[in-house]
């Protein structure tokens, strides 16, 4: 007997106010939970970005206090380098207010530009990232999913998007974030630290720098956002769970090297963010110094910031 499918609400169309004071200009993008909506706010007198729960998907509670509490992160952290967010909405529907970011996407970038970037644009994209997860850090979070499709530049100048699956660090269940990205600590489940996202520096380093990345080429699965009571998917779909699904639990990423030719302090940092262990890869604000140490020039930053 065949199973009827299930029907899923089409995104909003443009003029439609999902709150007062924001119209809808045009939808964006659908993920496995999400739609994304480029929207003219009243108030500002310009375009924002609106993040909304899928109406397949508003009736599950987590998920939908996940968003909220990231648009609220949003809202509080200030920060050069981290998207900001200008309202946070529980009702009618859960909606985050962002800010539009010109520019594009590194995932973008890498796949449009003829040559690569040079290693000293790698190097600063790098001391750029660094900037923003030690601030992430200090606020008590971990990113947990930095990869080029979250990371937009503008003439040189990056900003990290996407909290959606933040969390403190300690404990956390296997396989949450991007399955080509995860550090294989974030694959096996348990202690995560400020090591896991070092470890997505490095990834989106290696894959800016080489034009792929160092394991799982064109698997871009993501796992859902969790909820905080039995560390199960929202949706109740299965994810994680066994090892041998990952290959950066299997063996040990291909040195950058066999990639591409960097100087040797930059091809040293990048591996150095990639080592299996996660008490071998070093801390960010001895990555953002040796980062910094490749480049050229008076103005080189010499700690994190």
């Amino acid at each position: 007997m065949s199973v009827p499918a299930v029907r899923t609400a089409p995104p909003l169309a443009p003029g439609t106010r999902p709150v007062p004071g924001y119209e809808v200009l045009a939808h964006l993008a659908r993920t496995g939970w999400l739609d994304v909506y480029d929207v003219w706010s009243e108030e500002r007198d310009c375009r924002c970005v609106v993040k909304t729960v899928r109406p397949d998907h508003r009736d599950q509670e987590q998920m939908c206090d996940q968003l909220l509490r990231e648009g609220r992160w949003l809202e509080a952290f200030t920060h050069p380098h981290l998207v900001r967010a200008y309202e946070t909405f529980d009702s009618p529907v859960p909606l985050v207010v962002l800010e539009t970011l010109t520019g594009e996407t590194l995932s973008h970038l890498v796949h449009r530009l003829r040559r690569r970037l040079s290693a000293a644009d790698v190097a600063l994209l790098g001391v750029q990232l660094c900037s923003a997860l030690h601030y992430l850090h200090g606020q008590g979070l971990l990113h947990l999913d930095l990869k080029p499709s979250n990371v937009v530049v503008d003439r040189g100048h990056a900003k990290v998007l996407d909290l959606s699956i933040a969390r403190p660090p300690g404990p956390a269940p296997a396989g949450v974030g991007t399955f080509r990205c995860l550090a294989p600590e974030q694959a096996r489940g348990g202690p995560l630290s400020a090591a896991a996202d070092v470890w997505g520096i490095g990834i989106t380093l290696y894959e800016v720098a080489a034009g792929d990345a160092p394991f799982g080429r064109g698997d871009s699965r993501e796992v859902p956002p969790r909820g905080e009571e039995g560390d199960e998917p929202c949706d109740g779909s299965v994810t994680g769970g066994r090892d041998d699904r990952y290959p950066q639990v299997e063996g040990t990423a291909p040195p950058i090297g066999l990639r591409r030719r960097l100087p040797g302090r930059l091809a040293a940092a990048i591996d150095g963010c990639l080592q299996a262990d996660p008490s071998s890869r070093p801390s960010v604000a001895e990555l953002t110094a040796a980062l910094d140490a490749t480049l050229p020039g008076p103005g080189r930053r010499t700690a994190c910031p």
